[in-house]
């Protein structure tokens, strides 16, 4: 075979998994229309957004904004349980078809994720038992910090931290939160309904505010390529901000107004 041939054969074989791909791409939203199934990831391990109840099933903010986005949707949700880590491959590699999972927009899952407007408020902070006097970033110094890898509040640290501060990253928000109220860390990097949660669980640790890591509402991701699902998604989340369904999903969960949410 001639070397032109092979050039050709090759070109062929590139543009038809192209063309694959874009129609894969159009045919997301239409998938779900006719299917009237959608799978979203949601997360089991970060309450109250989401958390497996005493019926074994996951329930919180997330897990009802999934329902009701896939009720809109004329669909039934899979839920997809997922964790920080792996919720944006399972995106990409289409496991899912939006993520619905305490995701934060930043310039950096921007370039591989497209997000609708934002449907629930989200606080991140650096906490520590009360009688550790925490007043400034240089004072993380020599201390450990808990953290869950791949969260916001991971980015955030790297931004504040100083560099004998000793940041130990887990692979999920259980097994920081646990490491905390173990004496394993002695300050937490985490979500402030987080934090209240395992206090609940744990009164024993008199846990306190120490600073601030960023005010970063929630989104729903969907892949770069789907706009039509996007802009969907959108549309329904916005009517449901008009509606006050966000509002009353942000006091039942959080108690806490979504009310100054950005305007997308």
């Amino acid at each position: 075979m001639s070397a032109f041939k092979r050039r050709l054969i090759l070109s062929m074989i590139a543009g038809c998994t192209l063309l694959g791909t874009v129609a894969h791409a159009q045919t997301a939203l239409e998938s779900i229309t006719k299917t009237k199934k959608i799978k979203i990831a949601i997360p089991t391990d970060y309450p109250p957004y989401g958390f497996v109840g005493v019926d074994l099933k996951p329930q919180g903010l997330d897990i009802d904004m999934a329902n009701y986005i896939a009720e809109k949707l004329g669909a039934t949700a899979e839920l997809v349980p997922v964790t920080s880590t792996n919720r944006v491959p399972y995106l990409q590699t289409r496991k899912v078809d939006l993520v619905i999972s305490t995701l934060a927009k930043n310039p950096e899952r921007a370039k591989v994720v497209s997000f609708t407007a934002a449907y629930s408020p989200f606080l991140s902070a650096i906490y520590a038992k009360k009688d550790l006097n925490i007043n400034s970033d240089a004072e993380l110094a020599g201390k450990t910090v808990g953290v869950t890898r791949g969260t916001i509040e991971d980015q955030e640290l790297l931004k504040l931290a100083p560099p004998t501060a000793n940041i130990m990253r887990f692979e999920d928000h259980a097994s920081t939160l646990s490491a905390f109220a173990n004496g394993q860390t002695m300050t937490i990097a985490s979500s402030q309904p987080a934090i209240t949660a395992m206090m609940q669980k744990n009164p024993q640790i008199n846990v306190d505010f120490k600073l601030e890591l960023s005010q970063s509402p929630n989104y729903v991701g969907v892949n770069k390529d789907e706009t039509a699902l996007r802009d969907k998604v959108t549309d329904i989340i916005r009517q449901a901000r008009a509606d006050g369904v966000v509002e009353q999903l942000s006091m039942k969960w959080l108690k806490r107004s979504a009310k100054n949410l950005p305007v997308d």
